[in-house]
């Protein structure tokens, strides 16, 4: 599981400067159970199958998606509608894409279509009890935070 962790750090990094013109800094990584209690208000996941399969997401709190947003679009936002969702979803869309990129001369590997899950507090059921899921913290927007989780394993 820790060589993934890597290729998602660089390539979130590489998002988040690219995309939002913002530097994000990874936190301590560490292992969550859908047990953990995390406050996040919007999660975009996607799902990732072949020779890599399992999960990733990214998750934040309603204030940093609106800042998100309003990196991609110009536009500030105060409440969720299809330009928070459709921004969480292009850019766990993105880091997964490029985090694709870095496997493929190893691994072939597909992705699925991004999918939203908005509500405060909720909590993320991942695609098998048996699959050790790492989360990472980021800080971003002079300390705020979001939080990638990476649940993938090499298929048998």
């Amino acid at each position: 599981m820790e060589k993934y962790i890597q290729p998602f750090i660089k390539v979130c990094e590489s998002v988040f400067q690219g995309f939002c013109r913002t530097e994000v800094k990874a936190g301590k990584v560490f292992s969550v159970t859908t047990d953990n209690k995390m406050n996040w208000d919007i999660s975009g996941i996607i799902g990732l199958s072949g020779q890599i399969s399992g999960a990733v997401s990214i998750s934040m709190k309603d204030n940093v998606a609106f800042q998100v947003t309003k990196t991609l679009t110009g536009v500030d936002h105060n409440y969720f509608d299809a330009d928070v969702i459709d921004a969480i979803g292009e850019i766990i869309n993105i880091i997964a894409g490029n985090s694709k990129k870095e496997f493929e001369e190893s691994f072939r590997t597909t992705i699925s279509l991004p999918s939203i899950v908005q509500g405060k507090d909720h909590k993320i059921i991942w695609p098998s009890k048996n699959i050790r899921v790492i989360c990472i913290p980021f800080s971003v927007f002079s300390g705020e935070e979001f939080f990638l989780s990476i649940a993938v394993e090499e298929s048998k």
